[in-house]
This record gives structure tokens, sequence and C-alpha cells, in this order.
């Protein structure tokens, strides 16, 4: 997925997730995309500084 469709599959409610269901794709109250690991609540950013490059690879965020 890019990020903008990552972006907007989560601002509409989707469930996204990155490699695995152990990492969840949020929008969180500063309206910041986040990746966290729901089992232990650590976090990064969907993308870089920047906004444009994402950690991560397109193909590894699904919807579920």
């Amino acid at each position: 997925m890019k990020i903008n469709e990552i972006k907007k599959a989560v601002s509409e409610g989707k469930n996204v997730f990155w490699r695995n269901e152990g990492y969840v794709v949020i929008k969180d109250k500063n309206n910041e995309y986040l990746i966290v690991a729901t089992f232990n609540g650590n976090a990064i950013g969907l993308t870089n500084a920047k906004g444009d490059i994402l950690n991560g690879q397109e193909n590894e965020f699904y919807i579920k």
C-alpha cells in the first residue's frame, strides 16, 4: 500500500497492519500516523520525518 492509501484507510476506520497483526497503524490524538506494536505499545512513525518514505515496504502493509 502507498502512504496515501494507508492514511485514507486508517482515517476511514479500517484496520491496517504492517507485516502481521502484531503491528497496527493508528492515527493518534495529534493526527500523527504511527505503527504500534500491540504486544508492548512501542510505536514508530508511519513515515520518515519528511513524510515521504514509509518505515517499511509498501507490500508489507495490508487491510484486514
